[in-house]
């Protein structure tokens, strides 16, 4: 059987979600940690200049602005995975109502309006109403 051939999107999808384990791992931390050692070691070498400061800044700057792109990938794709899940489980219990599905769809204004509905039917039912969530 041929394998289908990867998208752009696919091909980046890997990527992100290969690149995410790696800088989420323990060795990135302490690689990330003997970085700045051997940054802070060179000091002395440059005289503390400004090029030796700039060094450090434009590298964590560039690091920083790529990495955020690939974990928003993957935090993107689990909050797709995560929603889709919770709507099959509300589609599979009885007596779960339906309209809660897309709440990620709507505007602030009309989740806060949800939210108060849910909170006075749980009044209504003797349950507490949870302050953090509103």
């Amino acid at each position: 059987m041929p394998q289908k051939s990867q998208t752009l999107t696919d091909i980046f999808h890997d990527f992100a979600k290969g690149s995410a384990a790696i800088v989420g791992s323990p060795w990135a931390f302490f690689l990330a940690i003997l970085v700045i050692i051997a940054w802070l070691a060179t000091g002395p070498t440059f005289a503390y200049s400004d090029t030796w400061q700039l060094m450090i800044n434009t590298s964590t700057t560039i690091v920083t602005f790529l990495i955020v792109f690939l974990i928003q990938n993957t935090q993107n794709r689990d909050a797709k995975a995560v929603h889709l899940k919770l709507d099959e489980l509300i589609h599979g219990v009885k007596g779960a109502r339906n309209s809660l599905i897309n709440l990620q769809n709507l505007t602030d204004e009309e989740l806060m309006r949800v939210i108060m509905a849910s909170h006075e039917e749980a009044e209504k039912k003797g349950g507490k109403r949870h302050e953090s969530s509103m």
